[in-house]
């Protein structure tokens, strides 16, 4: 099958409840950071304002934040942004009666005939999920050349060989276009480059490696040493792995640090909003987002995207798949808000090796895995006593 875009149905502004609808109200935010009581949250679709005798609809959204209106355009600005003044939209109905219209039927295919009650109609372990890799195959061939696909990576990705070597595969082929993770996929990520293990254990056998315990934090502490990832792999001469493909791409990182984490690697954004607005900064050029094997990236990626984007004057979907073994993990999107998600029960590995396989013009990068760590390769006054086997 070949891939087209869905056309944009645009709501019919000259039907008479739109005519007839006064213009969106505003109040101004009483202080920096706080908005007027009443305010309008947005959701995750095409929502339209009246200003004047024009409906005007968002460049970029965001679910959750509020509408400013500037001139003749309707900005999108969170919470902690406002100002003491600003005028915001205020209004809790989307019928277009208050000037505000949530168009929820903006990509909606003809519905195909079939009986109201089935069963299996909704999406679990159980579920056949050929269809939706057809679909996501040919969806990755188009946004290729035309899109923007962002990938939100769980430290899982990096666990497995396979998994990590398509990956890798997938980024050198052109279908990444910008990565968000954090501190545990750049760490495990770049042990598996530096010692061929994930948490100690050896990406390939899965077997564990006598104090590959240390291997995490030895590699932490090397990088902390050089400075940065890219000073490290370039002095420790790391030959393989997903960030050091992406860096040689010139793609955009991410990597947003958590309370839990050992370190950080440098360059781990510690400062939750500073990483939420670097994340937002690649997911309002975003087109599709793959969130893989990472609850908290999912969740957050999915509650900054917008169902829509606008690319060269056209309003077009933007696609948003969440992958997980756990059906928890993969439902839980939808149920923070993100309706238009396409969820996938399965493994990292799986799903990455079937991309890998079926898009057809991957060719596999060479991928070596140590067969011990070697203290002895850049920044050599980082770790005296290394806590590998040396053996």
């Amino acid at each position: 099958m070949s891939f087209q875009l869905p056309e944009y149905q645009a709501p019919d502004f000259d039907a008479p409840k739109f005519r007839q609808a006064p213009p969106a109200r505003t109040a101004p935010a009483p202080q920096d950071g706080i908005a007027p009581e009443g305010f309008h949250a947005m959701s995750i679709f095409p929502e339209y304002f009246k200003v004047g005798e024009r409906w005007l609809l968002p460049g970029e959204s965001r679910m959750d934040c509020v509408a400013v209106p500037r001139e003749d355009r309707i900005d999108i600005v969170e919470f902690r942004r406002l100002r003491a003044g600003e005028p915001v939209i205020v209004g809790r109905t989307e019928d277009g009666s208050e000037g505000i219209y949530m168009h929820t039927e903006a990509f909606r295919e003809e519905a195909e005939g079939g009986d109201a009650f089935a069963f299996r109609s909704g999406r679990s372990r159980e579920t056949a999920y050929s269809r939706d890799y057809d679909a996501l195959y040919e969806l990755l061939r188009h946004e290729r050349e035309h899109g923007f696909v962002v990938w939100g990576l769980g430290p899982a990705v990096s666990f497995d060989y396979d998994s990590r070597n398509a990956m890798t595969s997938l980024i050198d082929a052109g279908y990444v276009h910008a990565l968000l993770a954090g501190n545990a996929l750049g760490t495990h990520d770049l042990e598996g480059a530096m010692f061929g293990t994930a948490l100690g254990q050896d990406i390939y056998t899965q077997e564990a490696r006598h104090n590959g315990h240390y291997h995490h934090l030895d590699l932490i502490n090397r990088a902390r040493l050089c400075g940065s990832v890219e000073a490290l792999i370039r002095e420790a001469g790391l030959k393989d792995g997903i960030l050091r493909a992406a860096k040689g791409k010139g793609i955009p990182i991410v990597l947003a640090g958590s309370i839990r984490d050992d370190g950080p690697l440098p360059g781990v954004l510690g400062n939750v909003y500073e990483a939420q607005d670097a994340m937002r900064s690649q997911l309002r050029k975003a087109t599709t987002v793959i969130a893989l094997a990472t609850q908290l990236h999912t969740i957050a990626s999915g509650n900054m995207t917008p169902a829509y984007t606008i690319r060269d004057g056209r309003v077009r979907p933007v696609y948003i798949y969440s992958i997980d073994i756990s059906e928890f993990a993969v439902n839980k999107l939808r149920d923070r808000g993100t309706l238009s998600v396409t969820p996938i029960v399965t493994n990292a590995q799986d799903f990455l090796v079937h991309l890998k396989n079926n898009l057809g013009d991957l060719a596999a990068p060479p991928v070596s895995v140590p067969s011990r760590p070697n203290s002895d390769i850049g920044c050599r006054t980082a770790v005296q006593g290394h806590g590998g086997d040396r053996s």
